[in-house]
C-alpha cells in the first residue's frame, strides 16, 4: 500500500510539473491575436506576419480577430478582462499607452497596470507629403507656401489627439503659424485629396503614401523619426530641416494583466525566434513598417520614452479633446 506522504508528493510533483515551461510548451490550444484597427490596415497586416511567423514556431492555431473601435480601446477593454493564460493576446500601436494619458483626463484603462507587455514588433514614423496644390518639391517649398497662403495652409491626419495631430500643431508652431486640422476617419481618402489637388498636404504613416510617392502622385517631404527613415533615405527629418519636432510609433504584443513572468518569457521567446528572415523587412517595408523585434524590457523602455517624447509634443499643442 502506497504511504499517504508518498501519494502526496507525487500530487505536488504532477502539480509541478504543469506549472512548468515545458509542458507549457505541449499547450496546443489556440491563440487569439486581437487588433483594435480594421482590416487591411498596416497595423492587420503586421499581426497577420506576427500570427503566421509564430504558428510555425509554436504549432498551435493563432487567429487575428479584429476589434476596431475607440481608438484600439474596445479591444483593449477585452483584454483586460481576460484570462491570464496567454491565450488572448493584442497586437496594438502605442498611442493607447503614450498619448492618450496625456490628453484625456479620464481613461477607463490604466496604461501601466491594466496590460503586460510582452514584446516589441516594430516602428513607425510619420511622414509629411505635399501634392499639385502646392507645388512643393521639398519641406522648405512646402513652408513658404503655406506662409503666402495662410488660409487654406491645413493639413489631414487620422485623427484628433493622433501622432500626425500633434507633429502638424508643432509643426506650425515652428513655422510661427497656425496650421488648419482636417481629420480624417480614412487616410487613403485624405492621400486621394492631396493627389487631386484638394488638399494641401496631409501627416500620417507611411503605409498609406509611400507608393503614390513612388509613383509621382504626391510628395513626401520629410519625416518624423530622430533619424531618417530607411524606406527613403533621401528625405531628411523635421530636425534637420530645423524644427525641434520628433516623433515615431511603436508596435507591440500585450497581454492581460497579472501574467505570470514564466509564461511572459516563453511567449516573448517564442515571438523573437519566429520574427526574423529576409522576408520580414520586404513585407513590412511595403506598409510603412521596420521592423525592430524585442523582448519585454525593451518594449517597455520604448513606451516610457515614446511618453515622455510625445508628451512635449501634446503639452506644446494646447489641445483638449472635446
Amino acid at each position: 500500500m502506497v504511504s499517504r506522504r508518498v501519494t502526496l508528493q507525487a500530487i505536488g510533483a504532477s502539480a509541478l510539473a504543469l506549472c512548468s515551461p515545458w509542458v507549457r510548451a505541449q499547450d496546443k490550444s489556440p491563440i487569439r491575436l486581437m487588433v483594435g484597427l480594421p482590416a487591411g490596415t498596416s497595423t492587420d497586416f503586421t499581426a497577420r506576419l506576427v500570427a503566421e511567423k509564430m504558428r510555425q514556431q509554436m504549432g498551435r492555431t493563432i487567429t487575428v480577430d479584429n476589434r476596431a473601435g475607440a481608438g484600439q480601446r474596445l479591444a483593449m477593454g477585452e483584454l483586460r478582462h481576460a484570462a491570464p493564460n496567454g491565450q488572448t493576446l493584442l497586437l496594438a500601436t502605442s498611442g493607447p499607452f503614450s498619448i492618450y494619458p496625456h490628453i484625456y483626463s479620464k481613461l477607463d484603462y490604466d496604461p501601466v497596470n491594466d496590460f503586460t507587455p510582452i514584446a516589441g514588433v516594430a516602428t513607425f514614423d510619420v511622414c509629411i507629403s505635399t501634392g499639385p496644390m502646392t507645388g512643393a518639391k521639398n519641406l522648405k517649398e512646402l513652408v513658404a507656401w503655406a506662409k503666402a497662403n495662410p488660409g487654406r495652409a491645413a493639413y489631414g491626419s487620422p485623427g484628433n489627439g493622433t501622432l500626425s495631430h500633434f507633429v502638424g500643431i508643432a509643426l506650425g508652431i515652428g513655422m510661427g503659424q497656425t496650421l488648419t486640422h482636417v481629420p480624417y476617419k480614412d487616410s487613403n481618402v485624405a492621400v486621394v485629396d492631396v493627389a487631386a489637388g484638394r488638399l494641401p498636404m496631409h501627416i500620417t504613416g507611411m503605409s498609406t503614401t509611400i507608393e503614390l510617392h513612388r509613383a509621382g502622385r504626391i510628395r513626401i517631404v520629410t519625416v518624423s523619426g530622430d533619424k531618417r527613415s530607411a524606406l527613403l533615405p533621401e528625405l531628411p527629418t523635421l530636425k534637420e530641416s530645423g524644427y525641434n519636432v520628433s516623433g515615431s510609433a511603436t508596435i507591440g504584443i500585450f497581454g492581460p494583466p497579472q501574467m505570470s513572468p514564466d509564461l511572459v518569457a516563453e511567449i516573448s521567446s517564442s515571438f523573437l525566434k519566429s520574427f526574423h528572415g529576409p522576408d520580414i523587412a520586404p513585407a513590412l517595408g511595403m506598409h510603412g513598417i521596420l521592423p525592430e523585434p524585442t523582448g519585454t524590457a525593451e518594449l517597455v523602455t520604448a513606451l516610457s520614452d515614446e511618453y515622455k517624447r510625445v508628451g512635449l509634443l501634446a503639452k506644446a499643442s494646447g489641445y483638449v479633446p472635446e
